[in-house]
């Protein structure tokens, strides 16, 4: 009769795969499925169902509308017909037979101390009998497309290809009351449901207009977990990576030992881990760790991936659920802040986000609290700050070690220089490596501290004006006091991470690492200059602020404008140069008006703003009496930058003047020097001024295009000017 199709198809017996015993056990249970779907078809042809006709489905003739009215409650075409005994009789010892071979082969699986995956599923969900066959139902069309034709003919409609709640009554239940308790099991709290082991399908052409016209499949994520192939399904868990090799050997090396024990607690308690702050990478090197100390795998889904497709970030957190059971995974939300963030918040139902039986990990940067239920299980918060300076030596250390075969860096003042979290400072080793093997040559400093200073700030270059460093310390025309003050700056941002971090001097004795810097002097005495010369000798990026665009007419917004500098610059511990700070950071005034009120206000949130800053800000002025005392008072080091006298302005001209700048024997910077008593920055244009001229007036710098560039800068700046001074012999007295 049908014999040759239920029969159970024969595989090796002797094959011990995992995989290949699964499936096997898989294709055991979709037999007895196939049994009853036999079993349905028979009955429907008896009850006088052609499936030869190709409209069947499409229409209602006159004789099924007679039968419909002698058809029995809740019941199909086939409760009107019955098979003869020796079917029946046969069908039941089908049954039989196929729950003994399933007995066998689960002997195999206990000898091997194994559990077939659709049992794991079973208990895992604490899915009834009824269920599982029901979750095999659905199952079957996406393991063998006969079922879609199957389903087709015994749902009176070929478009119908997945079982709806009907069919799947249909098959597994007598006709009568047993079918309305049984509908119970596909609502929305149900297992099957509520865990997303089935899916609505829209392959109807029509909705749905009842519970029991749905229609449902299993997800592709679920069923290649079944044959031993899971990989997180793109379209449910955007994004999201499966990791089974919880063998990591360097996932212990950047774990802190707090961090350590509030893990080990968690074991211990079976307690929820929440993960906050800024190090998103030393999250991920906690979440690993987690995983080698249980011995099981990391499902990992980050929540800001499931927002960029579009994808509802509760139902991928539901979906994320279902398959860490599936999968027995330690299950690590990312991106939780989004979920604090949306709108959709209060779909998700924190009290079964707690009930979930496995391990789970929530992070984000924002600190929060599960609250508005009563929850049994406990939750261990762990804050994972910018690294200090210790761990931040340990973390370049450790990515660089890949590369430091023959040769060894100090990384110390670079850790204690940038703030940098360490997925910063992995992708700043990279950066470098990358550099210098470009070049075939070994990974050194300047490598380091130019990628440290890529990967440190990259949007302060919108908020601020980069100066890319110049000037050395030969460069530089300064009396000796103040070049060794200067020295003395570089001195103390250099070693902050030894007297600070190292000898303790930060914990008890000062109260900020920043270095805080009044350059005052006339213009043109080399403030700028200075700031570029300590910006090079530290290897720091330096940025100039342009006070046009911090200073605002609106209350509030100036000091907005210079949170975001501070903020952006904190992590590179940058140079800030405040240009002409007297305009900004003036004396307060008496308070006359509420104008008068806020902009002391803002006075002293800069003051507060400059010594929370742990880098290096100078604050440049012109006349020093017209800084506010209160900030002078405060300040680190101040630097007076005189007015060059000759020598000093000899030195300045031999300085400034290009090597590679063709030139006359006969220039006298001896005479400029005395004769004209002007400052290096003005000193700096004549000699640009000249270089042009003589670009166009036989390719040579004389005399003469130096004094018609000095007379060209003079009455620039309003001096008045002789002709005899721009003589070439010298007047009889030179200052």
């Amino acid at each position: 009769m049908i014999k040759e199709e239920i029969e159970r198809p024969q595989l090796d017996q002797s094959h011990v795969d995992l995989d290949m015993m699964n499936l096997e056990y898989i294709q055991g249970e979709l037999a007895r499925i196939d049994l009853r779907i036999h079993r349905s078809i028979q009955l429907w042809k008896l009850a006088g169902q052609n499936p030869a006709d190709d409209l069947r489905g499409l229409y209602i003739s006159d004789q099924e509308a007679e039968d419909l009215i002698t058809r029995p409650f809740a019941s199909n075409w086939g409760a009107t017909a019955h098979l003869p005994q020796d079917s029946e009789r046969w069908f039941r010892e089908q049954e039989l037979k196929l729950a003994q071979q399933q007995r066998i082969l689960l002997e195999r699986f206990n000898q091997q101390k194994i559990i077939p995956r659709l049992k794991i599923l079973e208990k895992n969900f604490g899915l009834s009998p009824f269920e599982v066959d029901s979750f095999l139902v659905c199952l079957a069309p996406s393991l063998d497309t006969k079922y879609e034709r199957w389903f087709g003919y015994l749902q009176d409609d070929v478009t119908r290809k997945r079982p709806s709640i009907n069919l799947i009554l249909d098959l597994l239940c007598a006709p009568g009351a047993e079918r309305l308790v049984k509908m119970s099991h596909f609502t929305n709290t149900a297992p099957l449901i509520q865990y997303r082991l089935l899916s609505a399908t829209t392959d109807a052409p029509q909705v749905a207009t009842s519970l029991l016209t749905r229609s449902f499949q299993v997800d592709q994520s679920v069923i290649m977990w079944l044959l031993g192939q899971y990989t997180p399904d793109p379209d449910k868990l955007p994004g999201a990576s499966y990791d089974p090799d919880f063998e990591r050997s360097d996932s212990a090396d950047l774990i802190e030992p707090q961090v350590e024990a509030f893990l080990e607690q968690a074991i211990a308690l079976d307690a929820v881990l929440i993960f906050t702050g800024v190090d998103e990478n030393n999250q991920d090197q906690a979440a690993h760790f987690f995983s080698q100390r249980l011995r099981k795998p990391l499902l990992t889904f980050d929540l800001r991936h499931a927002v960029a497709q579009e994808v509802s970030s509760i139902d991928g957190i539901y979906h994320a659920l279902r398959d860490a059971r599936l999968t027995d995974s330690i299950l690590y939300l990312k991106g939780w802040d989004i979920v604090l963030l949306s709108e959709e918040n209060e779909r998700l139902n924190l009290e079964n986000l707690f009930a979930h039986p496995g391990s789970l990990i929530l992070a984000g940067k924002k600190f929060w609290q599960a609250e508005g239920f009563q929850r049994e299980r406990k939750s261990i918060w762990i804050d994972f700050p910018v690294p200090d300076y210790l761990a931040r030596k340990k973390g370049w250390d450790h990515y660089l070690s890949p590369y430091l075969v023959d040769s060894d860096l100090d990384v110390s003042y670079l850790a204690g220089q940038f703030q940098l979290t360490s997925g910063k400072i992995r992708d700043a080793v990279q950066t470098a490596a990358d550099k210098a093997f470009s070049q075939k040559r070994p990974i050194g400093m300047d490598d380091l501290f130019k990628a440290a200073r890529l990967h440190s700030n990259p949007r302060l270059v919108n908020l601020a004006h980069k100066i890319e460093p110049r000037y050395s310390w030969d460069d530089i025309i300064l009396p000796a006091d103040q070049i060794m003050l200067l020295k003395e700056i570089s001195a103390t941002v250099r070693g902050r991470p030894k007297v600070l971090d190292e000898w303790g001097v930060g914990k008890k004795l000062a109260s900020s690492r920043g270095v805080t810097v009044l350059f005052a002097g006339p213009p043109g005495t080399g403030k700028t200059m200075a700031a570029e010369v300590i910006a090079l000798e530290l290897h720091l990026d330096l940025y100039k602020i342009d006070l046009s665009t911090i200073v605002s007419k609106y209350i509030g917004e100036t000091e907005k404008n210079l949170e975001r500098i501070f903020s952006e610059a904190e992590s590179s511990s940058a140079i800030l140069f405040f240009d002409e700070a007297d305009s900004l950071f003036g004396k307060r005034s008496e308070v006359r008006d509420s104008h008068d009120r806020y902009a002391n206000i803002e006075i002293s949130y800069l003051l507060q703003r400059m010594e929370a800053y742990d880098g290096v800000t100078i604050l440049a002025t012109n006349l020093r009496s017209n800084l506010d005392e209160a900030f002078t008072r405060r300040l680190q080091f101040a630097v007076d930058f005189p007015f060059p006298e000759a020598p000093d302005r000899l030195r300045i001209w031999r300085t400034l003047f290009p090597t590679g700048v063709p030139r006359a024997p006969d220039i006298n910077f001896e005479l400029l020097s005395k004769r004209f008593r002007l400052a290096g920055g003005n000193i700096r244009n004549i000699i640009v001024s000249a270089a042009y001229l003589a670009a166009s007036d036989g390719g040579v710098v004389e005399m003469a295009h130096l004094l018609h560039g000095t007379r060209r800068e003079l009455q620039k700046m309003g001096r008045l000017v002789s002709d005899m001074d721009f003589s070439i012999t010298p007047p009889q007295q030179e200052e």
